[in-house]
């Protein structure tokens, strides 16, 4: 691999965990919140079924 490539990779890798730190955790109150004040026809499946096994039907 090239010191350039190594540079990239890393970057990304950084960038990608910064903005996975600014989201809330999948489930919790303020995702649930969050979650709640999207449109429901911009909601993934994944996000359907867990709103739906964290927010209304919460263990």
């Amino acid at each position: 691999m090239s010191m350039d490539t190594v540079k990239k990779t890393v970057a990304l890798a950084g960038a990608l965990a910064f903005l996975a730190a600014c989201s809330p955790e999948v489930g919790s109150k303020e995702w649930c919140e969050d979650l709640k004040q999207k449109p429901k026809g911009e909601w993934s499946a994944n996000e359907a079924a867990d709103f739906a096994k964290s927010c209304i039907l919460p263990k």
